[in-house]
């Protein structure tokens, strides 16, 4: 019936603005006419009702005001059902439950039924209520289960009138409406699926900070409502704030007091136990950050801290590291069990005898979490937070004997961070694909208490926060593997319009694929190969198509909904497109060089160029809106050497060949071979190979290029003109087919250009597969295959195989559902097979591409299993099962790339075959398999998919 109602709701509005939640408002008809109408709608708020409740609500009319040009009218009363209405008008009635009285003579007359809510965590219930009052014939009701529960009843109302919870912090325009509608529907919202939802401010210098300094003079109350609102109207409860120059209890008294007024819950990072910040670490205590040698000043400083927060909502930080989150040189196990002792003593005393009743929670990152696989007793009423890896994978979740603990579970995830094998904190690099995938993962395995992720500057990072929120707040919505897509369409609708959705989440999927396969500052000249598959130029394309596309809906938008698609669109766009081509320019022009090219100097100046225009494209960021958001790319990010960033931007080093006016021309081929010889060619790899034939001088050339009758080579005369771009010449290579001689042979294609006279050579394999076949085809001894592209997939009553879209480097992944399953054995377990057809036989080395994923059960290590045909199995455990606290020593590659990769030999003979895969474990995603038979080449990517026939 739910489901019926929501279909019928969605079909009477032109767009449902609340991202993935059941409407209760409209645009064209209604049951209540809130604007728009005669008299200007009034919201009644309780007078006992919370602070936070009371301000959440001027913030609702406010909204309308965005919208409509005309803010409704607020009433704060003490009245009751039985009283008379102060207004005949359109009216909201907001309260939560035992704190409006309004509210609760509606529950105790029988006019609204909160039992679905009531005593529920952060809950809402909204509905149209006749006779509410003496006087009011009808009005939009929402009460809140608590005070939060209140706030996003409220939120709720300005999502779907069409304001962002983004108005403020990415310029989010809303779309102006004459006529606002409430619809007859009752809506019950919660409780969300994790209890603590939350962001993390950190690595805040340069950007945030120097932004921070210059709007509001430091981090003060100033900038943290902004934040306090942003969370709620992101229905998130938590937050770390920022830790490394500041204090958020001392910059600042009202900072607290305003987290409690607003009705966030205030936390401190993992490394910042009983609310205090690092920096009071250093200024406020006695002696050094030792419990070995300090204790006693520790737990005083703690104590401190514990008081000085005890009238706020917190959630308490508990255990230690050593200083400046570092691990320490002198805990054990057995002082790290001495530590939380000692501080649930400190809460004990100074919150509250029912350690229960106080939330705190244990992050066991890094070495932390050694000391509990080692043994460590954890008490049962602290939370354990597990962390990612610091880059996107989860290193440990709960595992049987711990999913009943009465505190439960949290994640702390990153989406920035300081560290190896590279800083990543300049812009956007998440794929919402990932993060959905290990979220999931992460919700099935149990860890609902608390979710809180790493967001650094907090502003380049607005589409993955939301995204993450999203999940936390009702990961029902988020169940199935396309539901990110789903995600990104509601997303894109909502911040900028139902005519320009579908366009827009192609650009943000898109765009999360390509910055996410190698993050920015990984990125050199070395990555992409520019003369194996054409990778470079490839990638680059990839980069211009996507930036084209963002430019054009750009264009289509008004001058209000500019602004927002630049910060959160277009801008990252450019940004990672003007990086891949200063990296890509920077290669050719070192190749060129070497090869004695003129167009290495042009190469240097697309790469000169482009990190011009990386600069540029900074100052625009920052001259937007008049200044608003000066400093928010101070962020250096080219030109690293080790993990830490560089002091500035450095520019690439740039070779160019010694000027010569005699020196003849030259020929380069595809592949990059040195003996001129082009890689194979049969009738299932590409239509083309090419000869690059070049000006070594600044003196111009004619060209031929002339060979067998079956080869065609496009152009096959020219000239090469120097200087300028027409002083390379790049020849294609083809073959008619029905003319090439059978079976092997080569070709010998004869370039003459100026005084040089080369030769290439071009292997042939003319030869057809049988009419029956259908599958993928070697070319080039190689065969390259996406893995949802499965002959077949079998599954069982319990396990079946699923394709995630748009996770991996190139299209998608595959991995086994339900993330509970249990441990697969091949070969009798669910498989997805593929169809292929060998040309060459040999042992073939099979390379199974991967998600960069870790095991989270040392006693589960992810594993996959294949075979040719019905040979037996071959296991690949391709995770090492390593000490919790510590890493594989396969991880910094893998994290470095963005996936894993593992190979298998295997020996075939030539003919048709089956490939047979079998995940052993949840939590393995297939991303690439490539079968070499001797014909694989060097590239980041892998070579491009073989024909499937």
């Amino acid at each position: 019936m739910a489901t019926s109602l929501l279909l019928v709701i969605l079909s009477l509005l032109p767009c449902i603005l609340g991202l993935g939640q059941i409407p209760t408002i409209s645009f064209t008809q209604g049951a209540i006419q809130l604007a728009g109408g005669s008299s200007i709608a009034t919201l009644f708020l309780g007078t006992d009702d919370y602070p936070g409740v009371q301000r959440a609500g001027a913030d609702l009319q406010a909204d309308f005001g965005r919208v409509t040009g005309k803010n409704i009218s607020v009433k704060t009363i003490a009245l009751t059902a039985a009283d008379t209405s102060p207004s005949s008008g359109p009216v909201i009635i907001v309260g939560t439950i035992g704190k409006c009285k309004l509210i609760d003579t509606l529950i105790s007359s029988g006019k609204i039924d909160v039992s679905k809510i009531q005593g529920k965590w952060e809950s809402f219930q909204s509905q149209i209520v006749a006779d509410p009052m003496t006087g009011l014939a009808s009005a939009l009701v929402i009460a809140g289960s608590d005070k939060r529960g209140t706030i996003y009843g409220i939120y709720d109302v300005s999502e779907q009138i069409g304001v962002s919870p983004w108005y403020w912090f990415a310029d989010v325009a809303a779309v102006q409406q004459s006529q606002i509608y409430a619809l007859d529907t009752v809506k019950t919202q919660g409780p969300p699926s994790v209890k603590y939802r939350g962001i993390f401010l950190n690595d805040e210098q340069p950007a945030l900070t120097n932004w921070v300094n210059q709007k509001y003079g430091g981090y003060n109350s100033g900038f943290y409502v902004q934040v306090f609102e942003l969370l709620l109207r992101l229905r998130a409860n938590y937050l770390w704030p920022t830790m490394w120059d500041s204090m958020f209890s001392l910059d600042d008294t009202k900072n607290p007091q305003l987290a409690d007024s607003y009705g966030i819950v205030m936390g401190t990072s993992h490394t910042e136990p009983l609310m205090r910040s690092t920096k009071e670490q250093s200024k406020y205590m006695s002696g050094s950050w030792d419990w070995k040698g300090n204790k006693n000043n520790i737990v005083k400083f703690l104590t401190d801290g514990a008081k000085r927060n005890k009238p706020y909502e917190n959630l308490w930080t508990m255990g230690m590291r050593g200083s400046g989150d570092t691990a320490s040189p002198t805990l054990t196990a057995d002082l790290l069990a001495d530590v939380i002792k000692s501080q649930q003593a400190i809460l004990s005393s100074t919150i509250s005898s029912n350690l229960s009743s106080i939330p705190q929670m244990w992050c066991l990152y890094k070495e932390v979490g050694g000391y509990y696989e080692s043994g460590l007793k954890v008490p049962d009423d602290i939370t354990l937070l597990w962390s990612d890896d610091n880059n996107g994978n989860m290193q440990r979740l709960p595992i049987p004997s711990e999913v009943n603990r009465q505190a439960g579970a949290g994640v702390y995830y990153h989406f920035d961070y300081v560290g190896d094998p590279r800083n990543y904190k300049w812009i956007n690099t998440i794929s919402l694909e990932k993060t959905w995938e290990q979220m999931h993962l992460t919700y099935e395995r149990g860890a609902r208490e608390i979710w809180v992720v790493n967001v650094g500057d907090l502003k380049p990072l607005e589409i993955p926060i939301s995204h993450f929120l999203d999940m936390g707040y009702d990961m029902s919505l988020y169940g199935s593997p396309e539901s990110t897509q789903t995600w990104i369409s509601q997303w894109a609708t909502r911040e900028f319009g139902a005519k320009v959705s579908a366009a827009t989440a192609s650009v943000v999927d898109r765009y999360g694929m390509y910055a996410n396969r190698r993050k920015y500052e990984l990125l050199d000249s070395s990555i992409y190969s520019i003369v194996n598959y054409d990778e470079g130029d490839t990638v680059l394309k990839q980069w211009e198509d996507l930036v084209a596309d963002a430019q054009a809906i750009y264009d289509s938008l008004s001058t209000a909904a500019q602004p927002s698609f630049f910060e959160m669109v277009l801008h990252p766009s450019k940004a990672g497109y003007i990086l891949h081509q200063l990296y890509v320019a920077t290669a050719k022009n070192a190749l060129y060089a070497g090869q004695g090219r003129v167009t290495a100097a042009t190469q240097g100046d697309i790469a000169v160029k482009a990190f011009a225009a990386d600069a540029a494209l900074a100052t625009t960021y920052h001259q937007l809106l008049g200044g608003k958001w000066n400093h928010m790319m101070d962020q250096t990010h080219i030109g690293y050497t080790y993990w830490q960033q560089p002091d500035r931007n450095n520019m690439p080093k740039l070779t160019y060949p010694a000027s010569n006016t005699q020196k003849p021309p030259g020929v380069a081929v595809d592949g990059g071979s040195s003996t001129k010889a082009l890689p194979q060619m049969d009738r299932y790899g590409p239509k083309s190979r090419w000869v690059d034939i070049y000006s070594a001088s600044n003196s111009s050339s004619s060209f031929t290029v002339t060979t067998d009758p079956w080869v065609i080579a496009t152009p096959s005369t020219g000239t090469l003109k120097t200087p300028g771009s027409a002083a390379d010449q790049r020849v294609l290579i083809s073959i008619d087919w029905e003319k090439a001689p059978n079976g092997t042979s080569t070709s010998q294609i004869k370039v003459v250009a100026g005084s040089t006279t080369a030769t290439v050579s071009l292997p042939l394999l003319n030869t057809q597969i049988p009419s029956d076949f259908s599958g993928f085809v070697e070319s080039d001894k190689t065969i390259s295959i996406e893995p949802e592209h499965y002959t077949s997939a079998t599954s069982s009553s319990s396990v079946s195989y699923g394709i995630i879209p748009g996770y991996g480097r190139t299209l998608s992944g595959v991995t086994l559902f339900p993330a509970m399953a249990a441990t697969q054995s091949p070969p009798s377990s669910p498989r997805s097979t593929y169809n292929i057809h060998v040309f060459t036989a040999t042992t073939a080395s099979i390379t199974v591409h991967l998600a960069p994923s870790l095991n989270t059960d040392s006693t589960r290590p992810l594993a996959y299993s294949i075979s040719i045909d019905d040979a037996t199995p071959t296991k690949a455990q391709y995770v090492p099962v390593t000490k919790l606290g510590t890493l594989p020593n396969t991880w910094t590659e893998s994290t470095k790339n963005a996936g894993a990769q593992y190979t298998t030999k295997h020996a075939v003979t030539a003919g048709s075959h089956v490939l047979n895969l079998w995940a052993i474990e949840p939590g393995v995603v297939f991303q690439k398999i490539v079968v070499d038979l001797g014909g694989v080449r060097t590239s980041y990517l892998g070579p491009p998919e073989s024909m499937r026939v």
